[in-house]
């Protein structure tokens, strides 16, 4: 499990994200960068990271699941995933 400080970090990014998204992007069209400069450095969504929704990993992440690859497995092999299952050949 992630630090619970680490969880609240990268949702406080994701709002800031969204709350600057507007501006950034007339910003952008405008071309005026030192402009962009002096928004705060988390407004940038470069600075956010996919982390696991269950435990907070974050890595091995799984986009189209939105979990990590060892939470993915363990739900797989309890049959929690709808739709997956284990190969067998």
């Amino acid at each position: 499990m992630a630090k619970e400080s680490m969880k609240a970090r990268e949702v406080k990014r994701a709002r800031m994200v969204a709350k600057y998204a507007a501006k950034r992007k007339a910003l952008k069209e405008a071309g005026d960068y030192e402009g962009l400069q002096k928004l705060p450095k988390n407004a940038s969504p470069v600075r956010m990271h996919n982390r696991c929704k269950l435990t907070g990993r974050p890595k091995g992440y799984m986009r189209q699941f939105g979990i990590s690859r060892v939470t993915f497995r363990e739900m797989a092999n309890q049959g929690l995933i709808p739709g997956v299952k284990k190969a067998s050949w």
